[in-house]
């Protein structure tokens, strides 16, 4: 079987850049998607007006080894996406209103239902080996995952505590190999198959690491971790809007923020409080504000 990363490019640039014949019969492909995964050859010959050698052909300037190979890889781009080579049309009507309720009732949404699959307990203990950590490792790799590892460090250093967060995949596992037992890794994957958060974990296991994962259930990052704190997101299907897992992700590592900053107690608050005196040197003196933001 060939190894295609992208048919539909490959569709779309034979729709402009083809033979008269390939041209045609690219363009049929392209506007109807479902007829040319499954019609069989003849039909899509017919269809074109077109001989089925000029269609295995075709098939083969593409990079298929045939007709069935290319029809593999158009499924599978469908299947993939598919929503997005024929979305919906956008309604116009009270477009402000809309974008605004479609943005922030998912939000609401995705936060509540992570809440309520939350294991608190295990959260909390998470929380308490944080505290006592002489070195915290955050990773993530990923547009949602390594801002939630970014983050994370964001929010424990303030509370005293010696964090690092890597997201690149040579780094965190060159961090993992200098981990040691007193060492609590945090690591980040929204799917679970992020192969260099994966590896790192596993690495720094071997060296005695306390290792907590913030994933799919069930996936590869789940069972190499000491402790998961499942999370499986559920899309709504709008594929103009930035996904409102980020939010869910986002509450769930302010839940362990907040039980971690409880665990230490007032051990926090001169830190806090110097963070604070320092940022109203640059005349950020309004209390309401918040803590370095």
């Amino acid at each position: 079987m060939s190894n295609i990363a992208d048919i539909i490019t490959r569709l779309q640039v034979t729709a402009q850049d083809g033979s008269k014949s390939d041209k045609r019969l690219a363009s049929l492909v392209l506007s109807d998607l479902d007829f040319a995964s499954k019609a069989a050859i003849s039909e899509i010959a017919a269809r074109v007006g077109v001989s089925e050698p000029t269609v295995t052909r075709f098939c083969r300037n593409l990079g298929c080894d045939g007709v069935r190979d290319f029809k593999f890889f158009l499924a599978q781009a469908i299947a993939i996406g598919g929503q997005y080579l024929k979305p919906e049309p956008l309604s116009r009507d009270a477009r402000e209103q809309r974008i605004a309720s479609a943005v922030t009732e998912a939000a609401i949404v995705a936060i509540q239902r992570a809440s309520d699959n939350l294991d608190m307990a295990t959260l909390v203990s998470v929380a308490e080996r944080l505290s006592a950590s002489q070195n915290i490792l955050c990773f993530g790799s990923g547009g949602i995952s390594s801002m939630m590892a970014t983050e994370l460090q964001n929010r424990l250093f303030r509370l005293g505590l010696p964090v690092v967060a890597q997201v690149d995949g040579q780094l965190q596992r060159m961090y993992a190999a200098v981990a040691k037992p007193e060492t609590t890794v945090i690591a980040f994957s929204v799917s679970g198959h992020a192969k260099s958060v994966v590896d790192a974990v596993q690495v720094a296991r071997q060296y005695g690491a306390r290792t907590v994962a913030i994933t799919a259930p069930g996936s590869a990052l789940a069972k190499v971790a000491d402790i998961v704190i499942p999370f499986q997101p559920i899309e709504d299907g709008n594929i103009y809007k930035p996904t409102s897992s980020r939010f869910a992700l986002l509450a769930i590592l302010d839940m362990i923020a907040t039980a971690t900053a409880e665990t230490r107690g007032t051990n926090v608050l001169e830190g806090l409080r110097r963070i604070k005196q320092s940022l109203s040197m640059l005349k950020i003196d309004d209390p309401r504000l918040p803590l370095g933001d």
